[in-house]
């Protein structure tokens, strides 16, 4: 029966062997639903549906959107509508793009993380039942410039007189016409000609932005809720225009304190800021398993017990006994999770005498094997929003780095379908279809396949 009168279902003009299609159908939604009702109350106006919200957060990263483009590509494209559980075709916008982040700050890292979990269930148990795993950290960059003492200073003053315009205060003196020919001794500060100009303007700014600092803290006088309200804002300000070059735990950005300087030894890049984001994968399938984001620039081998404990956790009954690893992670053999499990750290290394010819081998593959982990990370950065980080603060970090897990390891399934549709292979089909919902979709599949001889291998 047609629900519209000038559309039919959407079922109709769709391809139901589309990866999006047999992804949406193979989800278990109910799961999301049943795991963040909890944060919704029936006061007020009705909220937009869970699996909505959660399949457009998908579609974000699977497809590397931002919030407002993939909110406008839903309403165009009739595969993301299917996707979010709309059985007609809709022509208007499914939400504003605001309400994602407002989503997003209702289920907390919390609701992430049990999106993760599911990303890895969806596969199949043999290719998540292996004892060894493949970790290694990256560094999630964050949405800031390049930083310099002289963008911070001229920032802090823009804010400053920002301040003084909510609050109506008439300032002393503004430098606006001084700052400007600072910004221009700037340009260039690193040529030799320059550098001495630079130097001075850099002292200069810093100076005018304690002035214009203190004369606004006198102008707020006896007005507690004033001195209340700007405190924290203040103590940042002051905090970053007393750094130095070899100051500890610098404030690279006043937007996004978090973020830290990473050298990681690159050619064309000398150092990252961001934070550092741990990525654990399965041996031989690929599947990623467990990811963390460290707010302290700790060494690779500090990093490794909160990404294990992740792993675990995600994993559940599985046992884990070995982590392969490169040589930044040298400092301990063995790492002990939540005073129970015991799993040994391998690490590259020259082989011994006592070496026989089977361990030589098995070492061997076990470290080429390791490197397969580098294009996981590719991944994760050009195709699914771990590139740049555009959500902020460190939570914003933790969620970005799930939801970039999340989308890999559903676009690892879907792959899976594609080759095993195209290939016709029985198995790797038994494999993509065996969590299917609808047992009739199964089986009208393999008729159009055309391979009803071979019913008698698969078990319903």
């Amino acid at each position: 029966m047609q629900k519209n009168l000038f559309y039919g279902s959407l079922m109709d003009m769709l391809d139901s062997k589309d990866p999006l299609v047999v992804l949406a159908d193979t989800i278990k939604w109910s799961k999301f639903e049943d795991e963040f009702a909890q944060y919704y109350s029936k006061e007020g106006r009705a909220a937009k549906p869970i699996r909505l919200m959660v399949g457009l957060l998908l579609l974000k990263q699977l497809e590397n959107l931002s919030d407002e483009n993939v909110v406008i590509a839903w309403k165009r494209n009739p595969y993301f509508q299917y996707f979010c559980g709309f059985s007609d075709f809709q022509t208007a916008l499914p939400c504003h793009s605001t309400d994602l982040v407002y989503f997003r700050n209702r289920i907390g890292k919390k609701g992430f993380e049990f999106i993760f979990k599911h990303s890895i269930e969806i596969h199949s148990n043999e290719n998540l039942n292996e004892s060894q795993v493949i970790a290694d950290t990256t560094i999630q960059e964050s949405n800031l410039t390049y930083p310099t003492d002289g963008k911070l200073a001229i920032k802090i003053i823009n804010h400053l007189h920002k301040i003084v315009k909510v609050e109506n205060i008439k300032l002393r003196r503004s430098y606006i016409k001084e700052i400007k020919q600072h910004r221009i001794n700037l340009r260039f500060f690193r040529h030799p000609k320059k550098i001495i100009k630079a130097k001075a303007s850099m002292k200069r700014l810093r100076t005018i932005a304690k002035t214009i600092l203190r004369d606004i803290d006198r102008k707020f006088g006896d007005n507690l809720e004033l001195h209340n309200k700007y405190a924290t804002k203040f103590y940042l300000y002051i905090r970053v225009l007393l750094q130095e070059k070899n100051t500890k735990n610098k404030i690279y950005s006043l937007h996004e304190i978090d973020a830290y300087a990473v050298n990681k030894g690159k050619d064309h890049k000398g150092y990252e800021y961001g934070t550092k984001a741990s990525v654990v994968t399965t041996k031989n399938s690929g599947i990623i398993v467990g990811v963390s984001a460290h707010r302290e620039n700790e060494h690779d081998s500090k990093t490794l017990k909160l990404a294990l404990e992740n792993t675990i956790s995600n994993l559940g009954s599985k046992t884990i006994n070995e982590v392969i690893c490169d040589r930044g992670y040298r400092g301990s053999k063995q790492i002990i999770i939540n005073n129970e499990t015991v799993i040994d750290i391998s690490i590259p290394s020259n082989l011994q005498k006592k070496d026989t010819t089977k361990q030589i081998n098995i070492k061997k593959e076990k470290f080429r094997r390791r490197a397969a982990i580098e294009p996981i990370i590719g991944h994760l950065k050009s195709d699914h929003r771990m590139q740049r980080n555009y959500l902020k603060g460190f939570f914003g970090d933790q969620i970005n780095l799930l939801l970039a897990a999340t989308a890999f390891n559903l676009k690892k399934w879907m792959n899976i379908y594609f080759y095993a549709f195209f290939t016709g292979n029985l198995s790797l089909l038994k494999e993509a279809y065996q969590q299917l919902q609808h047992q009739k979709e199964l089986i009208m599949f393999l008729l159009q396949l055309k391979i009803t001889m071979k019913f008698s291998n698969l078990d319903y």
